[in-house]
Order: C-alpha cells, then structure tokens, then sequence
C-alpha cells in the first residue's frame, strides 16, 4: 500500500501556521508545512546515529518519517511537531510530577510545571499525599490550609507560564475518593470560572465500588493520609470550607454523615452538570503498571490515556486508520508495516528530547515508555460502510488494538535485540510475567488527537463524529468550520444535497430526523449525539482490553440526558474493564472545543467552489474553499 503526500486542508494550514510553524524575530511565519516535517524527521532520525547508520542511511530514514508525516499517515504528539529541531527541544506531551506534603517539595514541582507548561507539555498531579485541610503541621505548630489552597497555587502558576507558550499544556488534577478534603474536591469546579486550565479526576479503588453496591447507606470513610486515622463526613459541614476538626473519628460513630451512596450521587450530579469530575479507576490502571517494583502509579496526563508514575513523561503518536482503508477493505498487512515504524520512531524521539530536568530525563530513560494509538476511527469505519454503534464496528475496533498491540510489541522486542532493552526491564512484568526482552516498558494508548486529527484531515482518536458540519474554537478564539466530505460527496451523489441539510447538520448534530436522507446513510453517519451511551462505552472497552494505557474517550450525551444516563455509563465503564470514564452532556459548558451553531447564529451558508466543484459552508465574502484551497470570493 502506498502513501502519497496529500494536500493540507484550510484549516490544517490555519492550525499549522497558527502553532507549529517557525516565526522570525517579527512574528512572520517563515517555515512551510513540508519544511517541518522535514526539520521533525531529520531530528527524530538523527537518533540513529548512536547505533550505527551512515549519514546516507540516516537521510533515508528521515526521508520515510516525512512520508508518514505528508501522507497523513501517521503523526507525532504536538510537543515534537512544535519543538523537534528547534531551541527547547522538549518533545513529549505528558507529564506526572509529584505533590509531597511539604512546602519544599510543593514548590519544586510548580517549578518544573512552568518549564514543562513553557514548552508546550501537559501535567498531571495527584494530591492524595497532602494532609487535609486543618492537620497540624509540627515545624510551625500551625495547621495547614489544605490541597485545595496549593492546588490554586499550580493553577495560577499555570495560568502565567502559558501566556507566552506555543501551547496551552492542560493539566489533570486528581484526589482519591478515601482523601478526607474529597467532597471540597468533587464540588471544586461548579464554579466553571475556577481551575480552567486543569481538568479532575476522581481516584475510584475497587473496593469501594463493591461496598457501594454491598449497602449504599452506610457511612463513607476518609483516611488522613499523614496520620491514617480514618474518619466520617458530617452532613452538616460547609461543603465547601470545612476543615479535620469537622470531621468525626470512625469509632465515635455517626448518624448523619455521608454516606457512600450519597457522595457517588454527588459526583454523578456534577459530572451530569459539568463534564466533570471524571473517574479514574486507579486498580485497573496500577494491575497493568509494568513496573510495579518502583511504585504504585498515581496520577495520569491531562486527558486521562497515559498513567504515569511520579516524574514519568512519554511521547505519544498516532495512526490514521482512514489511510489503510481502500475498495472496501482494510489492509491490515501495511497497518503492521507503520506500526513498527512508528515504534522506531517514537524510540528515537526519547534520545533526542529534552527533559528539561535531570529526574524526569532519568525516569523516561529507565522506562523508555512510549505512547502509540491512533485516529480516524470514524473515517475508516464510514469507509468501511460499519456504523459506529454497531457489534461490527466494536468488533473492528478489537481488533485493531489487537493489531496494534502485537506489531507494536514485536517491533519493541526486535529493537532491544539490536540495542537492549529498557533498563528497567530487570524484575519488571516483562521480565517475571512475559519472560520478553522489549524496548519499552509501555508501547500503547489512545490519546485525544484534537489538533493533530485536524492536520491529518481525519476524525479524531476512537470517537464517533461529533456532528456533520460543525465549528471548532482553536487557540486564540479563532472558529474553524468543517463538514465531512464523505458526508458531501455522498449527498451529492445521492442527489439530497442541500444547504438547508447542512445547515441543520450544524446546528443540531445530527441527520437523524432528515428524511430526504435515505435511512442507510442516515444509519452509517451516527454523529456523536446519536450514539447510545452504552456503544461508547463498549467501543472504549474494547480498545482499552488491548491497549497498555488508557483510552481518551468522552462518552457524549445529547444535553437532555438524565442524571441516571451518567450513573449507568460509570457502572458500565467499571464493569467493562475500563480504566477511566468521563462525561461530557452537550451545551453543559460555553465555549466547547467542537460546537454546533447557537439557535440564535445564522449558519454559514455552503457555496460551490468553481475550481473542485464541492461546497462546505463558508461565510460571505472571500474565503479559502477548505477542499482545494481555491480562493472564493462573492
């Protein structure tokens, strides 16, 4: 299967010259799209020459990593498109730093947060090991103002680092649910203006889940993790300020505390509000560490796919599976192929990158982890003529993190037959479970691919499609609009195109209740709002069984869901082996990366561009036609 280099959409080129590519001292951009690929390639491959490839073998090399790149077929993580080759040099996306209960150690982590956040990376942070709200602190015989204030702390120093960052780095922040200050934590963003540059997790063990479904009614118990003293939560303490001294000790008893039903009810409530908290169900996640003999993992990266121990990063990449789609088949022979090229790659991008600081660069070298998935999931299946919520389609879907899997552990195993295997691999799961010398401790993930999906010109990561037409809001307030052009060209094969249908594509997210739509195409181009809650769950059950991370997956609901809809999509992601869920129920927040037109806003209307002859909507006056470029005036 070959890949030919294919052309940037408008919008790619928007995001491109918008992020990635290379400015002079005034501002102006003066790199192309085909010269960074170039300057990512050469840099990654330039790795090699540590084992043995002439500078002749070494131009190939890269010459294949531009191909992957041009063609759309495969792409890094924005930290390498952004940096490879250039003065920072930091090229992985994820980043787990602790928070130790000590000022010392809270400060230093904020310290290497802005060098991580200043080069474009993404941090995640659990806040389990400081002391509740209220706890005594022996060197000052005070007591502490608790996680919540030091979590402001990371947030604000967040907020100042990225005002001059190529790219706004997100953060995940995330408590356990036995940590005694849980309940300030799961409410701590129903003010939508506070912490928007983290996203929160909840740390859910197995073991409550269990007993939360043994009794519901009885009391929730919270630990002090300096102490291990455990506790209950009056019902009658503020919410939102109470402090240790509130609580009552375990052996007191308690007749109107929290109980456990109450508090999984009130994470059901604000996730149903807000999109968040998420979950993380952290037994899962620590059952797959594969290096359990240097710690427990504790925290994952801002979107939730890539578990990391403490001052671990990893460098991600993704496939597009559209490209191996052609005549109705998928090849998976070449998907193969690109697997293990782009383990290769994604190796040498760990000896060319820039940790910026010694224990992070000592972690990723001991672990070498390395985050491969892929996108287009939507595209192929479309191509595939497989809806989305379909057994079909999940089974597609297993099977290709099967694939991913298999290639991607080979290719680790040929490459530490050539230049060793990780250095951590001694007593590691890979060692006394597998028995298998590897490369990389972690090979597998799938990551969200919001902006590389829209340089690649493919649906981004496992998702369904969000909507037929629709705007993206991109850094810097710029709103980018798309329609799929399978969706086009089909309509206009079919003769059922028409402005209105794209308009209310926009608008409403969905083709459903269009009837000049025959009902088989109305059946393959399910939009995301379309998709019933427990098809989302099982497509994301089905990668995540293969897949050594987790998966960035947003199981979405139309915005009159029930608060019951959340309930039941937690228990199912728990039962089905996922390692974390989250909910997002449409027009529950403003400003959505990915929006349909507001009642009140007159969609765009859609034009025929003289030059390819297609149509996208596009506002009055002259624009680029997202197809072909062409310039369209009128």
């Amino acid at each position: 299967m070959e890949f030919e280099p294919i052309e940037l959409s408008e919008n790619a080129r928007v995001v491109l010259a918008s992020r990635y590519l290379q400015r002079d001292e005034r501002g102006a951009v003066v790199e192309t799209p085909a010269e960074l690929f170039a300057r990512v390639a050469r840099a990654v491959a330039e790795a090699e020459r540590a084992w043995g490839l002439s500078d002749a073998d070494i131009e190939a090399l890269a010459q294949r990593f531009v191909e992957l790149m041009a063609g759309s077929v495969f792409l890094p993580n924005s930290p390498t498109l952004m940096n490879a080759g250039r003065r920072l040099g930091m090229l992985s996306a994820c980043f787990v730093l602790p928070v130790p209960d000590s000022i010392e150690g809270i400060f230093e982590s904020v310290k290497l947060t802005a060098m991580i956040q200043k080069a474009g990376g993404g941090t995640g942070f659990a806040f389990d090991r400081l002391r509740p709200t209220g706890d005594r602190v022996a060197s000052s015989g005070g007591q502490t103002s608790g996680p919540m204030s030091f979590w402001r702390v990371f947030s604000e120093a967040t907020h100042a680092i990225q005002q001059g960052a190529f790219r706004r780095g997100a953060n995940m922040g995330m408590m356990s649910l036995t940590h005694p200050d849980i309940v300030k934590f799961i409410r701590a963003k129903r003010d939508l203006s506070a912490f928007t540059n983290f996203n929160i997790s909840i740390k859910v063990p197995d073991a409550f889940l269990a007993d939360l479904r043994a009794d519901r009614d009885a009391p929730h118990t919270v630990t002090n993790p300096r102490s291990g003293e455990s506790y209950h939560i009056p019902r009658a303490v503020d919410p939102d300020a109470y402090a240790l001294a509130d609580l009552r000790p375990v052996a007191e008893g308690c007749d109107d505390c929290y109980t456990r039903g109450q508090l999984w009810d009130m994470i059901v409530q604000q996730a149903h509000a807000t999109g968040e908290p998420g979950l993380c169900f952290i037994d899962r996640i620590n059952a797959d560490n594969p290096t359990p003999q240097l710690g427990r993992i504790e925290a994952t990266n801002p979107c939730g796919e890539q578990p990391l121990l403490d001052f671990e990063a990893c460098n991600l990449g993704s496939i597009n599976l559209r490209r191996f789609v052609a005549d109705g088949r998928f090849d998976f022979d070449a998907f193969g192929r690109i697997v293990a090229l782009c383990v290769r790659l994604l190796d040498d991008v760990i000896e060319v990158n820039d940790y910026q600081v010694e224990p992070i660069r000592a972690m990723c070298h001991g672990n070498r982890k390395i985050g491969l998935g892929v996108m287009g999931l939507a595209d192929a299946l479309i191509a595939l003529q497989l809806p989305y919520d379909s057994d079909e389609a999940v089974a597609f879907g297993q099977r290709i993190a099967r694939s991913l899997r298999e290639h991607a552990e080979q290719a680790s195993h040929e490459l530490a037959e050539q230049r060793g295997h990780f250095p951590n691999w001694p007593h590691s799961r890979w060692d006394s479970e597998r028995h298998l010398p590897i490369r990389n401790a972690a090979l597998t993930t799938v990551a969200p691919t919001g902006t590389i999906s829209i340089l690649a010109g493919c649906s981004g990561g496992i998702e369904p499609l969000f909507s037929l037409a629709f705007q993206r809001n991109v850094l810097g307030g710029q709103r980018l609009w798309e329609a799929h052009p399978d969706f086009l060209r089909v309509a206009r094969e079919g003769g059922f195109y028409s402005d209105a249908l794209l308009a209310h594509a926009a608008g409403r997210g969905t083709i459903q209740d269009r009837h000049e739509v025959p009902e088989a195409v109305r059946r393959l181009f399910v939009c995301a709002a379309d998709v019933d809650p427990r098809w989302h769950v099982a497509m994301q059950a089905a990668f995540q069984e293969a897949i050594d991370g987790a998966i960035s997956k947003t199981i979405n609901l139309p915005a009159w869901a029930a608060v019951e809809q959340v309930d039941a999509v937690f228990q199912q992601a728990f039962d089905s082996g996922c390692k974390g869920v989250t909910v997002y129920r449409d027009r529950c927040r403003a400003n959505q990366p990915m929006a349909l037109v507001e009642a009140t806003e007159e969609p765009a209307p859609s034009r025929i561009c003289p030059n390819c002859q297609q149509g996208g909507p596009l506002p009055a006056g002259c624009a680029r036609c997202p197809n072909c470029g062409a310039t369209l005036c009128g």
